[in-house]
């Protein structure tokens, strides 16, 4: 009976060292002193940008006007009001956007939004649709840079995302972002400096007018950008990270808000990764597509607060197994993998995470993650698939 669990201990260390191998190694790369090449974008082509919003009358307004003075003549912002019952499509009208509104109440969620928007810009299609949602903003010459980088490599592009708590947030919500900068920022700047692909992001996206228009976009899933990113990725387009480009948010203040935000996102990566990885890993090594494994690994790594409680449940179970009998393998691998994370955490809080949680509160990741379960029973029981817009404050 305990070779037996030794066995099952062992195996499953084993398993959960890939995914923080993959952490590990991506976090490693981020943390190298290198001056990203600034990207020439004095030929950047004409524009295009897309910008799907659902009841964001509060907001709509300022965003427009902090992005127009990114845009040339020869730009257009096409707003998609989609399924509104505010005054959103009338605010966006009178900042200077394009304006479409879009009532379905079958077909709801960002996706069939974009694919509207899309369908409305082939009268007169771009060279480069970018995808930029309505609570973002995007950092001075981000927009060029993406345009700029699209345009040559004939590829998508993802600009960095960074989501701030906002003022007054709590420790969990400052735990929260700071996950969001390893997944964001950290670990597809890793991968670019291995000269590796990365996922998209759902905003902060540059796609070639010939990529985008045929792209699968009205899909039923939650996190369209990561279906999206695969799919190209395995048509021969994977997506390029730009990280001098920056687009940013800030996390909803309710709680009923964070609960939706968080439940779609870890569900709809969940989903993905048992969906596509497989996939990805399966086609990129048949046909030696080093871009499609690294792919595929990535999505490999489970949200942050899952990778912690699985390793540190291996690690309790194969330590309390070598008290008790003597058998030491599965401890030692779980031990590696235990290492392994918290070195991976320790180097992005010291390099990118400082200003965003201090260290005392980084030590309530363990109940961070803990309070978590909920949502990753949730996920086996019950899962999201339906699009929920997160509740704005």
């Amino acid at each position: 009976m305990i070779s037996m669990l030794h066995f099952l201990l062992a195996s499953a260390s084993l398993l959960a060292l890939v995914p923080v191998a993959v952490l590990f190694t991506e976090v490693v790369c981020a943390m190298q002193s290198r001056r990203e090449r600034v990207t020439n974008v004095g030929e950047r082509p004409p524009l295009a940008v897309i910008m799907p919003a659902h009841d964001e009358a509060l907001i709509i307004a300022d965003t427009l006007r902090a992005l127009s003075p990114e845009l040339r003549e020869s730009d257009r912002v096409l707003v998609v009001a989609d399924n509104c019952s505010d005054d959103t499509a009338a605010l966006a009208a009178a900042a200077g956007a394009e304006v479409v509104v879009r009532h379905d109440a079958t077909h709801r969620g960002k996706r069939y939004a974009l694919d509207y928007g899309l369908r409305r810009l082939e009268a007169a299609p771009p060279q480069v649709v970018l995808i930029i949602d309505a609570d973002c903003r995007i950092d001075a010459r981000s927009l060029n840079a993406l345009a700029s980088l699209c345009q040559r490599s004939g590829r998508p592009v993802q600009a960095k995302y960074l989501i701030s708590p906002p003022p007054g947030a709590g420790v969990f919500t400052r735990i929260a972002a700071f996950a969001l900068i390893v997944k964001n920022q950290v670990r597809p700047l890793g991968a670019h400096r291995l000269g590796l692909p990365c996922h998209l992001m759902g905003t902060g996206m540059a796609f070639p007018w010939t990529l985008i228009s045929t792209a699968p976009l009205a899909t039923r899933h939650i996190v369209e950008d990561i279906k999206l990113g695969a799919a190209l990725a395995l048509a021969g387009t994977p997506p390029l990270f730009c990280p001098e480009a920056t687009v940013s948010s800030t996390f909803p203040q309710s709680n009923e808000g964070l609960r939706g935000q968080r439940i779609r996102w870890e569900h709809g990566h969940l989903d993905v990764a048992l969906r596509d990885a497989p996939r990805l890993l399966t086609c990129g090594i048949g046909t030696w597509r080093l871009g499609l494994i690294s792919m595929g690994l990535d999505l490999c790594v489970p949200p942050l607060a899952l990778l912690l409680l699985l390793v540190a449940a291996l690690w309790i179970g194969s330590a309390l197994l070598f008290f008790a009998s003597g058998a030491g393998v599965a401890a030692l691998l779980s031990t590696v993998a235990v290492t392994l994370l918290a070195l991976s955490v320790m180097l992005s809080w010291g390099r990118y995470g400082r200003q965003v949680v201090s260290l005392g509160e980084l030590l309530w990741a363990g109940v961070y993650a803990l309070r978590k379960v909920p949502l990753y029973l949730r996920f086996l029981l019950a899962k999201q698939s339906d699009w929920v817009r997160s509740k704005r404050d």
